[in-house]
């Protein structure tokens, strides 16, 4: 039997702008797959539309070098709070956690943009291991991004 909700939390300057990240995120997350193809190879949308409370995107993925996939819906956007939230409803990652939320936020602090994930889930079982791998992608993932903007 799993146990109850658990959160990781991972906070990554970005010195490419944070509003520009939250920009792609949430209007053109296809770009992601030539920002950083180690770690995104593609992003579908299946249902709405980009940057749309309810849109359904599919995302194919390399974490810890096995090809993944997983298909979220849009929880909540926020542009004032430059903030998303996705639940998983398919995927790989489902088969360790029984829920899976990633919320992704921009904050401003000191003048420098901060991105910060947070990742809501519940194990499935207790001998599972927390999303300790998924956090350290997106703050890889966010760093690659901004190395290739930045330059």
């Amino acid at each position: 039997m799993g146990g109850l909700p658990d959160k990781l939390i991972g906070v990554v300057a970005f010195k490419a702008g944070g509003d520009l990240f939250h920009q792609i995120l949430s209007k053109n997350p296809k770009h992601f797959a030539k920002a950083a193809p180690t770690r995104v190879q593609d992003c579908q949308l299946h249902q709405g539309n980009f940057g749309t409370k309810g849109s359904v995107i599919q995302w194919k993925y390399t974490l810890d070098g096995k090809e993944q996939s997983a298909k979220e819906v849009i929880e909540e956007m926020d542009e004032e709070k430059k903030q998303i939230s996705f639940k998983v409803i398919e995927g790989d990652v489902l088969e360790l956690y029984k829920n899976v939320a990633i919320t992704f936020h921009v904050e401003t602090n000191g003048g420098v943009d901060f991105v910060t994930w947070t990742i809501d889930y519940q194990l499935l079982n207790a001998d599972n291991p927390h999303p300790v791998s998924l956090l350290n992608y997106f703050i890889e993932f966010t760093k690659e991004v901004d190395a290739h903007i930045f330059g």
